[in-house]
């Protein structure tokens, strides 16, 4: 998972014990393993977004690395694409008008 979060989409590795650490733009993005190794449990809805300039570019770069991405959406205020980290956590490209 860390060099996923690494290596594919660039994230700024700042400390790694048994908690991963990135810094995304001043934001302290954190990968922390599931007590007893099974999937988080809640009912929330919480998901990463990373802001792009360019969502074509971005999501091609994603299938050439391997990662597949879902279709590019117009919405009211952009553009937005989702796909999922190695685990399975929904994450979204978002281009902004």
């Amino acid at each position: 998972m860390v060099s996923f979060y690494a290596d594919v989409l660039g994230l700024k590795l700042t400390s790694k014990d048994i908690v991963a650490r990135f810094d995304i733009d001043g934001v302290l993005f954190e990968l922390v393993p599931s007590r007893g190794g099974g999937k988080a449990r809640g009912g929330s809805n919480a998901r990463l977004c990373l802001k792009v300039d360019d969502i074509t570019q971005a999501v091609q770069y994603l299938e050439t690395s391997g990662v597949r991405a879902g279709e590019v959406q117009e919405v009211e205020n952009g553009k937005l694409a989702s796909f999922e980290d190695p685990e399975g956590n929904e994450i979204y490209l978002w281009q902004y008008r």
